[in-house]
């Protein structure tokens, strides 16, 4: 087989042909897809034919994987595989997967089962990117600075909008609670790339208060989020987008009117995120050690 990777977007994403993911893979092909993952942040397979043990193989490729998640259910006879289903709920926010533990996942698997007629894309952003185009006084500020991820706040819906279900999953998402300061600006083990390492989780910048951590979250959100650093992902049945959780966020899009949208993520273990001084994330509240080890 020959790999062929084609951009997708100046920025961020390739379309990855060429490779049969549902085979084992020597460590040549490993290689090159680690790499083109290194460049392109985020790699989209096509006419992929996995059930979930092979999205897990496919997965284990880059690394051990984690459990589903720290609190919520995995698919029956699956532990390693959440389902993103829109009967849950929809992740219509800015984040990377579970920064609120002390070593988040290093890469993401998405996986179409389910796909609305219309609508449903997911957006993912390099963060890379967003860092080198902060203007220099910002830039040298974020390297500064720490930021406290939790799990435990109202990230999907408003206080109103809350029902018995959604109450029922809150609880379930917050039973045990994280909190973890993490660089905001985090280096990248393998590219040496800086990224501004925030997102939705992110609630507070340590030694400022909640307001002030706000504003400030908020502004260099706002370089994460410009449109030329983002890669929107419209899916298709069979297909499989593989990201870096390193350098990326993402956001599912709510635009298909409730109908039913459902894909199954798997991850791979990651590293103690660093900052720019080489000084490791640390953990304030909550064991994730059921849920992940911890890469080399």
């Amino acid at each position: 087989m020959t790999l062929d990777i084609r951009k997708v977007t100046a920025h961020i994403g390739a379309q990855v042909s060429g490779v049969d993911i549902s085979e084992p893979l020597d460590g040549e092909t490993v290689a090159a897809l680690r790499e083109a993952l290194n460049v392109h942040k985020a790699l989209v397979f096509d006419d992929v034919h996995l059930d979930d043990a092979g999205q897990q193989a496919f997965a284990r490729h880059f690394g051990d994987l984690t459990t589903a998640h720290p609190t919520v259910p995995a698919v029956e006879g699956a532990a390693n595989v959440l389902p993103v289903d829109s009967e849950q709920g929809s992740a219509s926010h800015w984040h990377t997967d579970v920064t609120f533990v002390l070593n988040p996942p290093q890469a993401s698997t998405l996986r179409s089962i389910t796909l609305p007629p219309y609508g449903g894309e997911t957006l993912i952003t390099n963060s890379a990117a967003a860092y080198r185009s902060l203007p220099d006084p910002l830039r040298h500020l974020a390297d500064t600075l720490w930021a406290e991820h939790t799990n435990d706040y109202d990230y999907a819906v408003p206080a109103e909008d809350i029902d018995e279900k959604k109450a029922a999953q809150r609880a379930q998402f917050t039973s045990i609670k994280y909190r973890t300061a993490h660089p905001v600006v985090r280096v990248h083990p393998l590219t040496g790339e800086r990224g501004l390492f925030i997102g939705g989780f992110a609630q507070r910048i340590v030694g400022l208060s909640v307001t002030e951590s706000r504003t400030l979250l908020d502004l260099l959100q706002s370089y994460v989020v410009k449109p030329e650093h983002i890669l929107r992902h419209r899916w298709s049945p069979n297909q499989l987008v593989l990201f870096d959780n390193r350098i990326t966020q993402h956001y599912a899009v709510d635009n298909y009117d409730r109908q039913a949208r459902r894909l199954h993520r798997v991850t791979v273990a990651g590293d103690i995120p660093v900052g720019i001084e080489g000084k490791e994330s640390y953990s304030v509240e909550g064991d994730a050690s059921h849920y992940t080890s911890v890469a080399a």
